[in-house]
């Protein structure tokens, strides 16, 4: 268990490793030892006048009390009466006992120096002594002192029995407390060749912390030949094959990660399909390219585990995947890890923060809310917006979005209804989005319409009750937005028509590029407006060489997802096809993506490593999804 968790943690240690940047690089830094002051040896307080021996009872009483300060100055004041006396060593003894619990480092280090010149000290007590020692220069971060403290320890025979506790102190100290720069000068100095080998060992990660690969694996071949197959030999030989490992690179396999089982099976599949269209792996003339495949069950850690898998034993040059929020950003965050350019599929935000190598190649949120609210303010100069969202993930992240460009844009949010996304009921979520709710904040409005109806004749009958919908809508906002499904707006449309709401328009988003759309909209569907990459009866889709192939492959129309896996597979195809065979170069090609011809459309990549594409603003004519005017992406 303790190997793997070793070889574990040295993984972790390469994991972002790449090539380098030589500009404006720092010279090694060495750690500044403070200077210490001279010891004061005076005492600090009165000593009393009386014989030395009463003052050395006086002096172990107070540190018996943990008054060290006292016991320091009397211990101090019996030392210099001793002098020439062996009662002077030990009564400096307890005054460096003292100074140590006080940090008082430099009368210890003073103390135990001159300590330390008295032959007649027990293995104990020159143990405790040299203690002494390597805590005050640890304390002040003097490492050159410390280690040289355990040098001569080690070499003392009188301290055999601590000999491996010094040796393990000393490593401890390279590898943990120790600058660049001292380091370097330890390597280059010390004659102790396990320290060296330590050493060089701690350079190596650190180069490896710098993304400087060469550098790392010269270190740790100094590593290797100074350790003499010791542990640091052998966990520097661990690193150097995982490097091995890391450097291997099949150009022409990818790596995917999708949830190729369970309820996002229907969906993986149909991107799978467009990721083997996009590499060439159909038809007559087929590519030279692979898949390695891993399906990661919507589970986080199995998709951190399958692009480890990819990248380690299928040497795969690049990862796409996955769709899910909650995979999409391990696929993305172990892919930056290491050091492999990776394209996500999910609409999660801010996944291309997780690293340098990570991209996306999905319509956003972002992308959608832009468009759709610029549409709305600039083009049909909507001013004031209501928001019914679901309280999900997916809708508190839309509606806060939302929000934000409409104010951004100087527009006004005037009402915002949340919802369970379990509710099917929408009777009362539309009633607080209109005002008909609270009838106590409308209590004379309420009073004088409950009079009216009840005065008309024909709501005599004992059986008749005021209805729900008495009092009128407040429509205080030009549109409502709705980050719902079809299913959603089907049902809140028909409780927007039950309580009178007229003359507003109904915002959404890809979610409503769907067959079923007409169905659900009802009365409200000349009236939609949402936003998506491509039109589905549009000619200029139903006649491209996408579309076409694929319904020859598989018998149905491709969609979104199919879309979006075929493009992202397409343009990795063409840039390695093009001569960028390394991560690093794939990764700077990615980065400078440029008018490359897609599917539908020609593709480029933003400065956050978006992958931007036409988008469309829609709506429903003659029971039809089709493109509510000419719109480009803002």
């Amino acid at each position: 268990m303790k190997k793997t968790l070793v070889f574990a943690g040295l993984f972790l240690i390469l994991t972002s490793c790449g090539t380098p940047s030589r500009r404006g690089s720092a010279p090694p830094q060495r750690t500044a030892v403070p200077e210490l002051p001279a010891p004061n040896m005076a005492p600090r307080q009165a000593v009393p006048k009386t014989t030395l021996d009463n003052l050395y009872q006086m002096g172990q009483k107070a540190f018996q009390a943990k008054d060290y300060a006292k016991a320091f100055d009397y211990f101090i004041a019996v030392s210099n009466g001793y002098k020439d006396n062996p009662k002077e060593f030990e009564t400096k003894f307890w005054a460096a006992r003292a100074a140590v619990r006080l940090a008082r480092w430099s009368e210890t280090l003073a103390l135990t120096e001159e300590l330390l010149k008295y032959p007649k000290w027990l293995p104990v007590q020159k143990s405790e002594l040299v203690n002494y020692r390597l805590r005050s220069y640890e304390a002040v971060g003097d490492n050159a002192k410390l280690l040289e403290t355990l040098a001569s320890a080690r070499a003392d025979q009188s301290l055999a029995q601590e000999h491996e506790a010094f040796r393990l102190k000393a490593l401890e100290v390279v590898e943990s407390r120790m600058s660049h720069g001292d380091l370097e000068d330890l390597y280059d100095k010390s004659r102790d060749a396990e320290l060296r080998a330590a050493a060089a060992y701690r350079l190596g990660e650190i180069a490896l912390e710098n993304k400087d690969m060469g550098q790392a694996q010269s270190y740790f071949k100094k590593a290797v030949s100074l350790g003499e197959n010791n542990e640091t030999a052998r966990r520097a030989q661990e690193v150097l094959n995982q490097l091995e490992t890391l450097n291997k690179v099949e150009s022409k396999t990818i790596g995917v990660v999708l949830p190729l089982t369970g309820r996002h099976a229907a969906v993986a599949q149909k991107t799978l399909r467009g990721i083997q269209m996009g590499l060439g792996l159909y038809g007559k003339n087929v590519s030279s390219f692979k898949l390695a495949v891993v399906d990661d069950e919507a589970n986080p850690d199995r998709a951190r585990q399958g692009v480890e898998r990819l990248v380690r034993e299928d040497n795969v040059i690049a990862v796409v995947g996955s769709l899910l929020s909650k995979t999409a950003s391990g696929v993305a965050s172990k892919s930056a890890e290491l050091n492999v350019p990776s394209i996500a599929l999910s609409q999660k935000s801010g996944i291309t923060d997780l690293g340098p190598t990570v991209h996306r190649n999905s319509l956003t949120s972002e992308m959608q809310v832009r468009l759709l609210v610029k549409q709305a303010m600039e083009e049909m100069n909507m001013r004031k917006f209501a928001i019914i969202y679901p309280n999900d993930a997916y809708g508190v992240e839309f509606a806060n979005l939302f929000w934000d460009e409409v104010l951004a844009r100087g527009g006004q949010v005037t009402t915002v209804q949340p919802y369970s996304p379990k509710e099917t009921d929408f009777r009362y979520v539309v009633q607080r989005l209109v005002g008909t709710f609270y009838v106590d904040a409308r209590a004379d409005e309420y009073r004088l319409r409950m009079k009216e109806w009840s005065d008309n004749p024909r709501n005599k009958s004992a059986r008749a009750s005021a209805p729900d919908n008495l009092l009128p809508p407040i429509t205080d906002f030009d549109a409502i937005f709705i980050p719902d499904s079809v299913k959603a707006l089907g049902q809140i449309a028909a409780m927007l028509s039950f309580n009178d709401v007229k003359n507003v328009k109904l915002l959404g988003t890809n979610l409503w590029n769907v067959p079923g759309l007409t169905k659900r909209a009802g009365n409200w569907s000349k009236d939609l407006l949402f936003v998506d990459s491509f039109v589905s009866t549009d000619p200029g889709y139903q006649n491209s060489a996408f579309v076409r192939d694929y319904k020859a492959l598989f018998g149905e129309e491709p969609g979104i997802f199919e879309l979006q896996g075929y493009d992202s597979a397409l343009i990795l195809r063409q840039l390695i096809s093009q001569g960028y065979s390394s991560r690093d170069s794939l990764n700077r090609a990615l980065g400078q993506l440029r008018d490359l011809p897609g599917s539908l459309a020609r593709l480029n990549m933003s400065p956050d490593r978006e992958i931007q594409r036409p988008l469309v603003t829609l709506t429903l004519e003659n029971g039809k999804i089709v493109p509510y005017r000419e719109s480009k992406t803002p």
